[in-house]
């Protein structure tokens, strides 16, 4: 956050500029900031490339990035702040380019408590080729419940291909073959029929053109 202390030392700064962190706080001495982003008091966000410390109206598609649209070729008049900080600026987003002495509640990592559910991200992240089961590679957590009782839980695998998956598409692949051919008979004999009367038509016409 930017508080009241700091805020004077970023007036200037704009997007992708390096900051020292002793600019900040001295318990970051030592480390270099990048400036990615930020948001207003407001809540109007900063953006890239546009060069002003004014909010500005402009006409966004889905590439700016700031909108996203309903349907294709949908643009939207929106309010964006220029990327040049400012006292109006209430947050500003970072990331770390150079890192300094450890700081405890920053260098700590927090374990992941779920892993990946689907089935192409587990072969991916144990290196798995088509043939291996993946459901033995699934993460399992440990629970433990009010009486003191210890179980472990793993998610379902998603997107898993089984023989019951393939039997189903091989169904649904055969249904779709039989309306086609039902389909194109009915088509054929729908042409015959067609035939059949405009021939009875035309005999009728003749017909009747000689006895007149």
């Amino acid at each position: 956050m930017v508080t009241s202390k700091n805020r004077r030392t970023l007036h200037g700064k704009q997007i992708d500029d390096e900051v020292r962190g002793e600019i900040i706080d001295n318990q970051f001495r030592d480390y270099v900031f990048r400036i990615t982003g930020g948001y207003t008091f407001t809540g109007c966000p900063m953006k890239r490339g546009l060069f002003t410390n004014q909010v500005v109206e402009l006409l966004l598609d889905g590439k700016s990035g700031h909108f996203l649209p309903l349907r294709k070729g949908q643009r939207i008049r929106k309010k964006i702040r220029g990327c040049i900080i400012d006292w109006d600026i209430r947050c500003v987003q970072m990331t770390v380019v150079k890192q300094g002495p450890e700081i405890p509640w920053l260098s700590t990592l927090v374990p992941r408590s779920l892993g990946p559910k689907r089935a192409s991200k587990l072969r991916k992240l144990f290196l798995l080729s088509k043939d291996d089961d993946v459901k033995q590679y699934a993460i399992r957590r440990k629970i433990t419940r009010k009486n003191g009782k210890v179980y472990t839980k793993c998610p379902k695998i998603q997107r898993l291909i089984t023989p019951l998956t393939l039997q189903r598409r091989k169904r649904l692949k055969t249904l779709k073959k039989r309306r086609w051919l039902k389909a194109q008979k009915e088509a054929q004999d729908y042409a015959k029929l067609l035939e059949e009367c405009n021939k009875q038509k035309r005999s009728k016409y003749f017909e009747k053109n000689r006895v007149t």
